[in-house]
Protein backbone atom coordinates (compact mmCIF):
# COMPACT_ATOMS: atom_id res chain seq x y z
CA UNK A 1 0.00 0.00 0.00
CA UNK A 2 2.75 2.46 0.89
CA UNK A 3 4.56 2.12 -2.48
CA UNK A 4 1.31 2.74 -4.34
CA UNK A 5 0.51 5.73 -2.15
CA UNK A 6 3.96 7.19 -2.65
CA UNK A 7 3.52 6.94 -6.42
CA UNK A 8 0.02 8.43 -6.37
CA UNK A 9 0.82 11.38 -4.08
CA UNK A 10 2.82 13.35 -6.68
CA UNK A 11 0.17 12.73 -9.33
CA UNK A 12 -2.59 13.79 -6.94
CA UNK A 13 -0.71 16.97 -6.03
CA UNK A 14 -0.35 17.91 -9.70
CA UNK A 15 -3.84 17.01 -10.85
CA UNK A 16 -6.01 18.05 -7.89
CA UNK A 17 -4.21 20.23 -5.37
CA UNK A 18 -7.54 21.36 -3.89
CA UNK A 19 -8.30 17.73 -2.81
CA UNK A 20 -5.18 17.52 -0.62
CA UNK A 21 -5.86 18.78 2.83
CA UNK A 22 -3.00 18.97 5.31
CA UNK A 23 -3.22 16.30 7.95
CA UNK A 24 -1.38 13.39 9.57
CA UNK A 25 -2.03 10.97 6.69
CA UNK A 26 -0.60 13.36 4.12
CA UNK A 27 2.38 14.18 6.36
CA UNK A 28 3.10 10.44 6.80
CA UNK A 29 2.97 9.89 3.04
CA UNK A 30 5.25 12.86 2.42
CA UNK A 31 7.70 11.57 5.01
CA UNK A 32 7.75 8.11 3.40
CA UNK A 33 8.31 9.69 0.05
CA UNK A 34 11.28 11.80 1.17
CA UNK A 35 12.88 9.09 3.29
CA UNK A 36 16.10 7.89 1.65
CA UNK A 37 19.68 6.99 2.39
CA UNK A 38 22.56 9.04 1.14
CA UNK A 39 25.09 6.72 -0.49
CA UNK A 40 27.62 9.21 -1.78
CA UNK A 41 29.87 11.40 0.37
CA UNK A 42 29.28 15.14 0.49
CA UNK A 43 31.34 18.17 1.41
CA UNK A 44 34.28 17.49 3.69
CA UNK A 45 33.56 13.76 3.74
CA UNK A 46 35.31 13.51 0.37
CA UNK A 47 38.58 14.50 2.02
CA UNK A 48 38.32 12.42 5.20
CA UNK A 49 39.86 8.97 5.06
CA UNK A 50 39.81 6.12 7.50
CA UNK A 51 43.02 4.17 7.78
CA UNK A 52 43.81 0.94 9.58
CA UNK A 53 47.32 0.14 10.68
CA UNK A 54 48.27 -3.37 11.65
CA UNK A 55 51.02 -3.44 14.22
CA UNK A 56 53.77 -5.82 13.15
CA UNK A 57 57.46 -6.06 13.67
CA UNK A 58 59.44 -3.84 11.31
CA UNK A 59 62.68 -5.68 11.91
CA UNK A 60 63.87 -8.88 13.57
CA UNK A 61 65.51 -6.77 16.29
CA UNK A 62 62.14 -5.38 17.42
CA UNK A 63 60.49 -7.32 20.24
CA UNK A 64 56.83 -8.18 19.66
CA UNK A 65 54.58 -10.06 22.10
CA UNK A 66 52.48 -12.36 19.95
CA UNK A 67 50.48 -14.26 22.59
CA UNK A 68 50.02 -14.67 26.31
CA UNK A 69 48.51 -17.47 28.38
CA UNK A 70 48.54 -18.82 31.92
CA UNK A 71 51.77 -20.65 31.02
CA UNK A 72 53.67 -17.63 29.74
CA UNK A 73 54.22 -15.73 26.51
CA UNK A 74 55.23 -16.11 22.88
CA UNK A 75 57.62 -13.31 21.98
CA UNK A 76 59.10 -13.12 18.48
CA UNK A 77 58.11 -16.76 17.98
CA UNK A 78 59.91 -17.94 21.13
CA UNK A 79 57.95 -19.47 23.98
CA UNK A 80 58.74 -18.01 27.40
CA UNK A 81 57.42 -19.88 30.43
CA UNK A 82 56.46 -17.89 33.51
CA UNK A 83 57.10 -14.24 34.38
CA UNK A 84 59.49 -12.47 32.06
CA UNK A 85 61.18 -9.18 31.25
CA UNK A 86 61.26 -7.90 27.68
CA UNK A 87 63.91 -5.29 26.95
CA UNK A 88 64.78 -3.86 23.54
CA UNK A 89 66.96 -6.76 22.37
CA UNK A 90 66.50 -9.50 24.97
CA UNK A 91 64.01 -11.61 26.87
CA UNK A 92 64.83 -12.56 30.46
CA UNK A 93 63.13 -14.69 33.10
CA UNK A 94 61.83 -12.53 35.94
CA UNK A 95 62.08 -13.95 39.44
CA UNK A 96 58.68 -12.92 40.81
CA UNK A 97 55.71 -15.17 41.54
CA UNK A 98 53.05 -12.46 41.83
CA UNK A 99 52.68 -8.70 42.02
CA UNK A 100 53.42 -8.94 45.76
CA UNK A 101 57.04 -9.86 44.91
CA UNK A 102 57.65 -6.68 42.89
CA UNK A 103 60.21 -4.57 44.75
CA UNK A 104 62.94 -2.01 44.09
CA UNK A 105 65.35 -4.92 43.79
CA UNK A 106 63.25 -6.73 41.18
CA UNK A 107 62.99 -3.51 39.13
CA UNK A 108 66.65 -2.43 39.47
CA UNK A 109 67.54 -3.72 36.00
CA UNK A 110 65.32 -1.15 34.32
CA UNK A 111 67.09 1.96 35.54
CA UNK A 112 70.56 0.49 34.99
CA UNK A 113 70.13 -0.30 31.28
CA UNK A 114 71.82 1.66 28.50
CA UNK A 115 70.16 3.01 26.40
CA UNK A 116 67.88 4.31 29.11
CA UNK A 117 64.37 2.85 29.22
CA UNK A 118 61.73 5.56 28.71
CA UNK A 119 58.69 3.55 29.78
CA UNK A 120 58.38 0.35 31.77
CA UNK A 121 55.09 -1.42 31.11
CA UNK A 122 54.27 -3.62 34.07
CA UNK A 123 51.73 -6.45 33.59
CA UNK A 124 50.46 -7.63 36.98
CA UNK A 125 48.42 -10.66 35.85
CA UNK A 126 44.63 -10.79 35.57
CA UNK A 127 43.98 -7.47 37.26
CA UNK A 128 45.65 -4.12 37.72
CA UNK A 129 47.26 -4.28 41.16
CA UNK A 130 48.46 -1.40 43.30
CA UNK A 131 52.16 -1.28 44.05
CA UNK A 132 53.93 0.50 46.87
CA UNK A 133 53.93 4.23 45.93
CA UNK A 134 57.60 4.41 46.97
CA UNK A 135 58.48 2.09 44.07
CA UNK A 136 56.83 4.33 41.47
CA UNK A 137 58.36 7.44 43.05
CA UNK A 138 61.85 5.86 43.02
CA UNK A 139 61.54 4.78 39.37
CA UNK A 140 60.37 8.29 38.42
CA UNK A 141 63.43 9.77 40.20
CA UNK A 142 65.60 7.42 38.12
CA UNK A 143 63.94 8.72 34.94
CA UNK A 144 61.83 5.67 34.11
CA UNK A 145 58.08 6.13 33.67
CA UNK A 146 55.97 3.17 34.78
CA UNK A 147 52.67 2.07 33.30
CA UNK A 148 50.97 -0.54 35.52
CA UNK A 149 48.26 -2.57 33.79
CA UNK A 150 46.76 -6.03 33.71
CA UNK A 151 48.89 -8.35 31.57
CA UNK A 152 46.67 -8.45 28.43
CA UNK A 153 46.65 -4.64 28.22
CA UNK A 154 50.34 -4.44 29.12
CA UNK A 155 51.19 -6.70 26.16
CA UNK A 156 49.19 -4.51 23.78
CA UNK A 157 50.69 -1.30 25.21
CA UNK A 158 54.22 -2.68 24.91
CA UNK A 159 53.65 -3.66 21.26
CA UNK A 160 52.18 -0.25 20.47
CA UNK A 161 55.02 1.69 22.12
CA UNK A 162 57.62 -0.54 20.47
CA UNK A 163 56.01 0.00 17.06
CA UNK A 164 56.39 3.75 17.66
CA UNK A 165 60.10 3.12 18.21
CA UNK A 166 59.98 4.15 21.87
CA UNK A 167 62.64 2.68 24.15
CA UNK A 168 60.27 0.45 26.09
CA UNK A 169 60.59 -2.50 28.44
CA UNK A 170 57.95 -4.84 29.79
CA UNK A 171 57.84 -6.82 33.03
CA UNK A 172 55.07 -9.36 32.70
CA UNK A 173 53.37 -11.82 35.04
CA UNK A 174 51.22 -14.44 33.23
CA UNK A 175 47.46 -14.42 33.70
CA UNK A 176 46.01 -17.18 35.85
CA UNK A 177 44.27 -20.17 34.26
Amino acid sequence: MAPLASLCLPLLRLSAPQLLKPGPAIAALAWQQSRSHRLSPTGDELYEKTTVTRIERDSPEMMFIERYSSQGFIINGDQVVGPCVVIPKSILQWNVASYKDISLESLSLFYLLVPKIEILVLGTGDRVERLDPAIARFMRQKGVAMEIQDTPNACATFNFLTSERRVTAAALIPVSA
